[in-house]
This record gives C-alpha cells, structure tokens and sequence, in this order.
C-alpha cells in the first residue's frame, strides 16, 4: 500500500475554519494500531512581490490522554482573554472604521475645504 493511500485512509472527519487569510483543519486520523487523534493545522496565505503566492503551515498532534488537560486549558486561557479584553478585536485593521492610509488622505482633503493650497501629485513621480 502506498503512503498516499496510507494517509488517506487514516483521515476519519475532518473540518475547515477560515478565518481571513489564514485556514484551521481539523483532522481526526486514526494510528496504526486503529486509536483516534486530532491534528490541527494552520495554513498562512503569503504573497511574493512577484504576485504569486505560498502558504505556510504549522501542525499539532493532540492524542487522547492530553484532551481533558488541553481543554481545560484552551477553555481557561480563552476566557482570561475575553474577561480581560473582551468580545472586540482590537487591531487597527479590524476596526470597523479602519481606512488604509491613502483613503484617510483622499478623505481628509475632502473634509478640509481648503483645495485651493492641494497639489496633485502621482506618486509615479517621487
């Protein structure tokens, strides 16, 4: 049997979580002597200056006898964080009124009124 139809056959259930430009996989896969664990890997999106793309990865292996413990943990740690911080992602990119820089100066030349001291520049031309 190959190891392509080895792994295939060891993957029970999985799921997907995409969370922006990473994705969570979820794989519950069985071991050789038929047990059950949970891998939990973390695909990164990252662009090149060409335009093209790769993904980084990073996995974990979670076997049974460390659930209870890994749960609890997860459980206590996630709560510190939203007692501590709460619901809302602060991140300045996350804010609902986030503007990349070039759209806060288009807006506030807008807003200033004073056009007539405006210069139009390309930045074709710095």
């Amino acid at each position: 049997m190959s190891d392509y139809e080895m792994t295939d056959k060891e993957e029970i259930y999985s799921k997907v979580l995409r969370a922006g430009r990473r994705t969570y996989f979820f794989d519950v896969r069985a071991t050789k002597a038929g047990d059950y664990y949970l891998t939990v890997t973390e695909s990164k999106k990252f662009t090149n200056d060409d335009g093209s793309f790769y993904y980084k990865k990073h996995k974990i292996y979670l076997y049974k006898e460390d659930f209870t413990e890994f749960k609890e943990i997860l459980a206590e740690m996630t709560d510190y964080i939203i007692n501590e911080k709460g619901q809302e992602v602060i991140s300045e990119r996350h804010q609902k009124d986030f503007k990349r820089e070039d759209e806060f100066v288009t807006e506030e030349v807008k807003t200033s009124g004073d056009t007539e001291s405006f210069t139009d520049i390309s930045f074709d031309d710095i």
